[in-house]
Order: C-alpha cells, then structure tokens, then sequence
C-alpha cells in the first residue's frame, strides 16, 4: 500500500530578502491591483494579454523560433501587484504528447495547489493548438509543414528570460524548477541535463527521462516519437531528432540517461506507476493511458537505475496502481509542491568542480564557454572537474576555452596542458580566454597558475 505524504508547513521569512509568503499575509483592500504589463523581449513578441483572474494570465506570443504564435499560461502569487520590493522563484511547468497551456489549471489543479505559495508558475506549450508536441527540442527537419519548431531555443533561451525581464524573479538557478508530464517529464529532465547551470530542480511526473540509454527502453521510445510525429504532428517520423541510426548522437545528446553525470548538482523528482488502474481511475480505464503508463514506467525504472549508478539521489515514488492521468499528475503535484518549495527557499550552493557533457558544437555552462572546430557538428565533449585551478576535456579538433570570471583582471595565468604550456592575461572581466589545439589522446588535463 501507498504510503500517503501529507505536509502542513508554515514558513515565517522576514529574514530573508525579496521572499514572502503570500499565506503569511493579511487579505488585501477590495480594490483590484494593477495589471502586470508584458513587453516584447529576447525575440519573443506579445501578441495578446488576457487577464483571468488577480493571479492568472494568458498570453499569446510569437517567436522567429517556431514560426507561429503560441499560449502561455502564468500564475503569480496571491499579492504580487501589492509588494513591489518582493522577488520569487519560477516553476516551468509542462503539459504532455497532445497538451496545451491551459491544461495544468484547467486539468491539474495547478491555481489551487499553488495558492498561498511564494511562487510564480509559468506554463508555456509544448506544441502547436494541441497537436503531437514538439519534443523539447531543435528539431533536426526545420522544414516541415510546422516551421522551425526550435523549442529548445523558444523555451531555454527566449521565454525564461522574457519572465525574468517582465516579472520579478529570482533570476538564477537557486530560483529556477522545471516540472512536466509526460512528454513534458522528458522535457523537464532534458533541459535540466542540457542547461544544469540554468535549473536547480527538476521534476518527472510519468514521463520518459530514458530515450536512449536502455536498449529496450530506447526501442520503444523510439517507436513512440516516431508515431507521434507521424500520427499527430503531421511530419515525416524523423523529424524531431533525426534517423535512430543515423542521427543516433542527437538522440543521446538530448537523453536525460545518456547525461545523467550533469545532474549531480539537480534536486532531482521521479514520480510513476505501472499504468494498471489504480485508486483515483473511476469506470473503465482507457487502453491507451494503461499502454503509456507502462512504457513511462519502464523509462523511469531505468532513468532511475542510471542515476543511481552514479550516485546521484533523487526523490522517487513509484506508486506502482495509477493510469496515465490527470488525477495523478494533480496528486503528484499537491506532494511535490512542498518539497520543492523548501528547495527553492534554501536552494544548494553551486558545486565547487564542475563537469558538463555535450554533444553542441559550443557551450556556455557554469561560467566556462567552449567551442570546437570540429568536422562534425554534433560530437560529444566533456569538461570534467573544472575549477579556478584547472579542468579536464575531452574532445577532437580545436578548442576554444573562455573560463569563468575567476582571476585577477590584467595578471597573467600560465595554463598547462600536457606539453603545452600557453600564457594569457585575464581580461577586464577576470576572465582568460585561450585555444587548444587538438589533443593526441583527445584528452587533456589542465593545470591554470598565476605567471
């Protein structure tokens, strides 16, 4: 039997500054506080502000990046307009295969579970007026019928800093969790692996973090990708990520189990269940959300195994009875909100040594900057316990390394690598910048020392 979570926690934070608790306070004037203005910002175009309620908007944006407009719905906490000095944290919370926007409030209870929270919630589509879902990803065919679908470049680089300049957030990854169902779990746990640096938390509620690491898992996430670009997006079955063989490095640059190693430093949530109906599924269960609750649960299991192989914790409930529904997710959400609320209060400290893995031909991570001369455009590279004090790579021809702001502006570093031995002077910035050519072994340790 399921053992039932249930938290009543108060949490007092006059000592802590920009963060309230909007429980905490005394009901407002009858008056209706001014609307929140929403400008144009990083390539993201306001097209229409709708206003449901004191805490809930609706808003239709348009972006070069896909090529059409799209929905995003934002909860702000109860008194926002009222407290002008106060900053909050963000949850980016996802909808799944076939989702839109609206669906967390309208399906998910999201408006009351985060009632009373010092929170802001903003929950973006994931795809087009509810068709098949764009994968959280730049897709490899930019040219289908869809447009350019880059979701990544929409969702990571356009709207979070879009809310950061229209709304008052705390704008680092202490204040950042992403969350999602579904498609919108592998989501969550993609972007978490692919920008550590941008997302403290990250949350699955049934979804698929494993899409090419496990052997069997990867078949059948495959199969169902495929399918869903086919069937519901209305595009040739490898457009999302590209041919399983061919582009096969596009599929593990993407996985969440194939970058497990750049979630150490993540809060990590797993919730799932084997797709057999269970306590909150009423009359006859639909097939499909008993078929899609196992193979969610089988990309869990192995997502889970991965981590835990490397040593990394996490919070995991596998609830075993449930479907692939919304009574669920809306469950999963009322416990996980509390646990992550205390996260995003006493978020953890950077790490000290950093590592990072990718497949992009540059990167900026952690305050290092890297990119490659490389012949092919997708190839895997790794920083490996990086510091003020020196780092290890992995890659193939020249790179390019620009480091944090970490030393004295105008001194000069020595960096030694293997037998080379490379002099530069830290600029303005305290940053060093300087080229590696190509490693015999491919990999190389560095050593950085003032001159």
């Amino acid at each position: 039997m399921r053992t039932r979570r249930f938290i009543t926690t108060t949490l007092l934070l006059a000592g802590t500054p920009g963060l309230v608790v909007a429980g905490a306070c005394r009901p407002a004037a009858a008056r209706t506080p001014a609307a929140v203005r929403f400008a144009d910002a990083g390539g993201i175009h306001v097209e229409r502000v709708q206003r449901i309620d004191d805490r809930q908007y609706a808003i239709r944006v348009g972006t070069a990046a896909l090529g059409r407009a799209v929905d995003v719905r934002i909860l702000l906490p109860t008194g926002y307009a009222r407290r002008p000095a106060a900053r909050y944290p963000v949850l980016y919370l996802f909808h799944g295969t076939g989702g839109r926007a609206s669906d967390w409030v309208e399906k998910g209870g999201a408006e009351a579970t985060t009632a009373g929270r010092s929170l802001i919630s903003v929950i973006p589509d994931a795809g087009f007026d509810g068709d098949g879902g764009g994968w959280f990803t730049d897709w490899a065919d930019p040219n289908t019928k869809l447009g350019p679908s880059r979701w990544e470049t929409f969702h990571v680089g356009q709207l979070v800093p879009w809310i950061d300049r229209n709304l008052r957030t705390v704008a680092n990854r202490g204040g950042r969790a992403v969350a999602g169902l579904s498609q919108g779990g592998f989501g969550a746990m993609s972007y978490a692996a692919r920008h550590p640096d941008m997302f403290g938390s990250a949350t699955s509620f049934s979804g698929a973090p494993d899409i090419a690491w496990d052997p069997v898992t990867a078949a059948g996430a495959y199969g169902v990708i495929s399918y869903v670009a086919a069937a519901d997006d209305g595009v040739p079955p490898d457009a999302v990520f590209g041919s399983r063989f061919a582009d096969a490095i596009n599929w593990r640059g993407h996985d969440p189990a194939t970058l497990a190693a750049n979630l150490r430093a993540t809060r990590l949530s797993l919730y799932t269940a084997t797709g057999l109906p269970g306590p909150l599924d009423q009359g006859v269960p639909d097939p499909s959300a008993i078929g899609i609750g196992a193979l969610t649960h089988q990309s869990t299991l192995t997502f889970h195994r991965r981590i835990q192989q490397l040593g990394i914790a996490s919070r995991f409930d596998d609830y075993t009875f449930g479907t692939h529904t919304f009574p669920y997710w809306a469950r999963d959400l009322r416990e996980e909100i509390g646990p992550l609320m205390r996260a995003l209060t006493h978020p953890s400290r950077p790490p000290a040594r950093v590592s990072y893995t990718s497949i992009d031909r540059s990167w900026t991570q952690w305050g290092w900057t890297l990119s490659f001369d490389r012949r092919a455009p997708r190839e895997f590279s790794e920083l490996g316990d990086a510091s003020s004090a020196g780092f290890t790579l992995k890659w193939s021809g020249t790179a390019t390394v620009t480091t944090p702001a970490s030393y004295r502006p105008g001194a000069r570093y020595t960096i030694t690598a293997g037998t080379r031995r490379i002099t530069v002077e830290a600029d303005a910035s305290g940053r060093l910048a300087f080229t590696l050519p190509p490693a015999p072994t491919g990999k190389v340790h560095a050593q950085i020392t003032r001159s």
